[in-house]
């Protein structure tokens, strides 16, 4: 039997189960995308503001694109946007572009996590918020989001709450040299009348709490160091910062106390959100955070932490080549600085401070709020 000669009739193609179109690593340009700038992320689902200032202004909903997926997308990024942009109810764009970031502010869980968190993007302003009593104030924090910002290039700026319930002039020492704006409030509790007024109140009835009225001033200042700017507020819980965004935006974030056990505030916050300063200049938002429990600082050089102390910075200049400024150095010229005085009172505690964050252990913010007995 003769052999029997093949030809291209026997080949046999199987389909290809994920169709025919051939793959490519060319991803489109998206030439027509829109720009909308962040204003919260939850859940997957991204709310942008685009043509924001315009008559078109409108807030569009979008999900993230699948090659962005390990790509961080926070409030305040500009994004590319294409799609269904109308803003209708119930239309989803997508996110396919994060635009150029002009700062970045980032946190880790701890000072080993080597995993960095973006908290925000294009901020102009840190807003660094402390209570003077409940929840107790930690120097730690106060310098660790101080770090924070001088690295991310964003001007910080300290915000004290609560001062009608204990003095914050010791806690303020500690900063008293460097070239840093405070803003310090004061509250006072807003009474409902009973029902009837207050003669339809039993004798003896406490009026019933509802809210809590801020001083005018306090806002009034702040305000003007908001306007024209993008502001990240940042703190622990139950220091305040919803309220002080209500205050200032008109909003109806919801706010929280202290547990009286822990002495640490609840949180209310979810997820961060930019709103928008009502009568301000345009490009004037503030970005209020969820309260966070610590601030790691693992993306930050050892080398750059020394910016976030100017009172201490020219002590340097007396070190010895290749000094790292810590305990364990030789003739450091940081202890001859403080011991003259010239970093000012709070100065041993101050390079203390310092030194605590060159040496960073998840531990030490643990040790940074038992401090503030001595304060």
């Amino acid at each position: 039997m003769a052999a029997r000669e093949w030809d291209e009739s026997d080949v046999r193609v199987r389909p290809n189960k994920r169709g025919s179109r051939p793959r490519t690593k060319d991803r489109p340009s998206h030439e027509d995308a829109v720009t909308g700038r962040i204003i919260t992320v939850d859940r997957g689902r991204y709310t942008a503001v685009v043509a924001e200032d315009t008559p078109e202004e409108r807030v569009v909903i979008a999900a993230r694109a699948r090659e962005l997926r390990r790509t961080a997308v926070v409030p305040g990024d500009f994004v590319g946007l294409v799609g269904d942009v109308s803003g209708r109810p119930d239309t989803l764009a997508r996110l396919v572009r994060v635009l150029d970031r002009r700062t970045v502010l980032r946190r880790s869980a701890d000072d080993d996590d080597p995993i960095e968190r973006v908290v925000v993007a294009n901020a102009d302003q840190l807003v660094i918020v402390v209570a003077a009593a409940n929840p107790e104030p930690r120097t730690g924090f106060i310098d660790r989001a101080l770090v924070a910002a001088y690295d991310a290039g964003i001007e910080p700026l300290l915000l004290v709450t609560k001062a009608d319930l204990r003095d914050p002039a010791p806690l303020l020492a500690n900063y008293e040299l460097l070239p840093l704006s405070v803003v310090v409030s004061r509250t006072a509790e807003e009474a409902e009348e009973p029902e009837g007024g207050a003669l339809g109140a039993e004798a003896g009835t406490e009026p019933e709490v509802h809210g809590v009225r801020l001083d005018d001033d306090a806002v009034a200042r702040l305000r003007r160091e908001l306007d024209g700017k993008v502001t990240v507020l940042l703190g622990h819980s139950g220091v305040g910062k919803s309220t002080m965004v209500n205050a200032l935006t008109g909003a109806r974030r919801a706010t929280g106390g202290v547990n009286a056990v822990t002495g640490r505030g609840r949180h209310t916050s979810s997820s961060a959100l930019a709103l928008r300063l009502e009568g301000a200049p345009p490009g004037s938002w503030i970005i209020d955070t969820p309260g966070i429990r610590s601030f790691g600082l693992a993306h930050v050089d050892p080398d750059r932490i020394l910016r976030a102390f100017p009172d201490l910075e020219p002590g340097t200049e007396d070190c010895a080549r290749g000094c790292r400024h810590d305990a364990s150095a030789v003739e450091c010229g940081l202890d001859g600085w403080v011991a003259r005085g010239k970093a000012g009172p709070q100065g041993p505690a101050r390079l203390a401070s310092f030194r605590r964050l060159l040496v960073a252990s998840p531990r030490d913010e643990a040790a940074d709020a038992k401090e503030l007995g001595t304060l």
